[in-house]
This record gives C-alpha cells, structure tokens and sequence, in this order.
C-alpha cells in the first residue's frame, strides 16, 4: 500500500490505553490474519466448532471464526480491546441478513479460570497473542487442561526465530530501553520465541503437544506514523516508555524501521510466526 493511500485513520496522536486499543484495532491486528486462518484450516474450523479464544484483543480471529459458522466464545482482559471486540459483534442494520454470527458469541472480561462454563463447552481453545506473558496465560491453560473434554485442541503462537523476524530489530528496542526494568528473559523483546518455549508452555499446563506449523506474516504499513503506533499498540514496549518517556521511545523505533522503509514511504517487515497444537 503506498503511503498517497494511507486511510485518515492512521493519522494524528492516540494517547492512552483506549487510543492504544484502537491503533491495536485499525492497525496492528490484522497483521496476523494468516496465523489465524493458517489455524482454522488445519483444525477445520467450520459449523459446529466451539472455539474459545485466549485474549481475544478486539475480536478479529473470532469474528473470522464466525464467519465459517464456528460459535465462540472469548476472553479478553483489557477493557479497551474488549469493549472494541463487542462494537465489533454489534448487529448493525447494513449488515442485513450477514449481521448475527452463525453460532453466537459471548465476550468474557478476563481470562478463564476453573469455574469457566466456555472450557467445557469448547472444541477448540486458541491464544493466539505472542505478546501475552507466559505467566498470565499459564494458569488458564492450567484451567483448560484440567476442565476442557479429551482430544480438545489448544493452539498456542509465539514468534519465529529472531533472524526470521524483521521486527526482531524493532523489537530489540524495547528491551534495551527497558532495562533494567525489563524481565531478563524478555529475548530481543519477543516472548515464546525460543525453539520450544510453546511446547514446554503447552506441557507446565498439563497439555500434551500434538503437532506445530509455521506461518509467515507480513507487518506492512501504509507510512512510518501508522508503523510506529501500531507496533507500539502490541504493548511490548511499556515497560521501555515506563523507564525512559514516550518520545524517546517513538523515535528510536522510527529510527530502527529505516532499513524496511521503501520508496513510497511505506514499510514492509518480513516475520514467520510459530504456533503449537497441543491436546487436553
């Protein structure tokens, strides 16, 4: 996309956590759509299937699960991505006879615990965020694995190897920013990239690894604005902004987005995302 036709929405400041939200929304979420179809393909998401998603964010890996008749259920601890995600599922008169999902949804505001009807329920679980801290996702694998029926798959995602990452360089921004704030294991600011942190994620929760597959998944933006707020908008950078400010922060990731920038202004980072199938 050149940058003569960025959309007026990547324009302007969106301070605080509902402006980061949004720019998660309109920006940065859809770069991972090939992960999620990449899954439902091989999982044969379709009419029938109850799937629960793991941090939904603003609904977009539900709202394409609908789409193929799946009824989902999703969790999502960040009020702004969630009250998004809800908008999202909201009946609108355009939508016509398209505007209620096949299935049904249901929108939780935290992340499941044992107590949670959707684990038993569900066919499939997904977390899909590679931002999301193994510690706050392990206990509700924990709770799947102990309440979700046998054979139900559990898809985890995590990044690539680093060298197969080009926002593995951004990202490397983050973490020396960060220090000595940082988790030491923070890893070029990339969590669950290492070779078999999904698997050993997938077993401490008492699942049992069934499979895995890669996924390449292009971060491309229309200009360096839209580039800046939506990596900034997948929260791996606030414990950078915590120990340094919001200014220094925006301009050292603009200034390590300089190789990826083309003629037109826009920019283009090649990933590769890793996901695990495990089982209950």
């Amino acid at each position: 996309m050149g940058a003569s036709m960025a959309p007026t929405l990547y324009r302007g400041s969106r301070p605080g956590a509902e402006g980061r939200a949004r720019d998660w929304a309109e920006i940065q979420e859809r770069m991972l759509v090939p992960l999620y179809d990449s899954v439902y393909d091989r999982l044969e998401v379709g009419t029938g299937t109850r799937l629960l998603g793991l941090g939904c964010g603003s609904g977009l890996a539900l709202l394409l699960a609908t789409a193929r008749g799946a009824a989902v259920t999703g969790c999502e601890p960040d009020r702004h991505r969630l009250a998004l995600a809800r908008r999202r599922f909201r009946p609108e008169p355009s939508w016509g006879r398209r505007a209620r999902p096949a299935g049904g949804t249901t929108l939780l505001d935290c992340l499941p615990d044992g107590s949670t009807p959707a684990i038993g329920d569900s066919d499939v679980v997904t977390a899909f965020d590679p931002a999301e801290p193994a510690a706050e996702l392990r206990p509700a694998l924990r709770a799947v694995a102990a309440r979700a029926r046998h054979g139900t798959a559990v898809v985890l995602a995590g990044w690539g190897p680093p060298e197969r990452c080009s926002a593995s360089r951004v990202l490397r921004v983050a973490e020396r920013l960060a220090e000595p704030r940082g988790p030491a294991s923070f890893g070029y600011g990339m969590r669950l990239s290492g070779r078999d942190d999904l698997e050993n994620l997938a077993r401490e929760a008492g699942l049992r690894p069934d499979g895995s597959g890669r996924v390449a998944c292009p971060f491309g933006y229309p200009d360096l604005d839209s580039a800046v707020r939506g990596l900034l908008s997948t929260g791996l950078f606030d414990a950078a902004v915590a120990a340094t400010d919001q200014q220094q922060v925006d301009k050292e990731i603009a200034e390590a987005l300089h190789p990826y920038r083309r003629a037109d202004g826009s920019i283009r980072m090649e990933n590769v995302f890793r996901y695990v199938i495990a089982r209950v």
